[in-house]
Parts: structure tokens; sequence; C-alpha cells
């Protein structure tokens, strides 16, 4: 273990030596001494070369700029936006879980004859007295303000 130690070829602070073809898009490194960026760091840790923006990233990391739409329906943004707990937004969720499965009941299941039209409203009834419950469990876990300390 000693003789492993002491026959490294780098020392312990500065960046690895990474092969030009090593580099993915995945991870970010450096152009000048292909050192990987800190999370959110604007320049690099071991030279001070400053970090390609967004627009200068190869057509590889392009199809992400496609989807940055999807961010709106982020949990912990839905959650701000609609100032609930972490307890009412599942409630919430919850709910409309229910309402769909109230609507899918009546496109999965076709009406043969009055008997089947009964228990296709019975079961839509149960999944909206099932939203109902979990709305009004929403509304009742829902913060009451936020107090700045």
């Amino acid at each position: 273990m000693a003789g492993a130690i002491h026959n490294t070829p780098q020392e312990f602070w500065r960046p690895p030596i990474v092969p030009e073809t090593a580099t993915s898009g995945l991870v970010e490194v450096c152009g000048h001494c292909h050192a990987e960026f800190m999370a959110g760091a604007r320049f690099c840790h071991s030279c001070g070369a400053e970090r390609l923006s967004k627009a200068d990233l190869p057509a590889e990391a392009s199809w992400t700029r496609h989807l940055q739409f999807l961010h709106v329906l982020e949990f912990q943004s839905v959650k701000d936006r609609l100032g609930l707990s972490t307890a009412a937004m599942v409630s919430f969720l919850v709910g409309l879980g229910c309402i769909l499965g109230a609507m899918l009941v009546g496109i999965i299941y076709s009406v043969q004859n009055f008997a089947d039209f009964q228990a296709i409203q019975l079961w839509r009834m149960e999944w909206l007295l099932g939203a109902l419950v979990a709305f009004v469990a929403g509304i009742l876990l829902k913060r009451s303000g936020t107090t700045e300390k």
C-alpha cells in the first residue's frame, strides 16, 4: 500500500489527467486543464478559466434545451407556487388522481344494461368521494401563512 502511494504520478492537489477522448457530455470539464468543474462554479478551481455558457455547449447537450419548459412541473416549484405544504400537495395530487380515475371509469367500461349503468355510476361516485376527501385533507393540511422570523 505504501509503495502504491509513493509511486503515484500526480500530486493530490492537481487535477486528474484526463485524455481528450474521455470527456463526455455528462461531466463538464475545463477546456484548458481538463479538471472537472465544481457544481455551480463559474470558473475552473484549478486554472481559473471561465466555464462555457449554455449557448456555447456542443450539439450533444442541445436536446436538453427542448425540455426546459418541463421545469414548471417540478414538485417543489408547483408546491411553492400554490403555497402548499408537502402533505397538502400530496393530498392535492391524490385528489387529481381520483378525478382522473372517475373519468377513466366511464371510458374503460361500457354500458350494456341498466345494472351496468348503475355499477359504473357507483364507481364514479366512489372515485369522486375519494377526490373530495383528498381535497378536504389538503385544505386542512394547507399552511395558514408564512411567518417571518
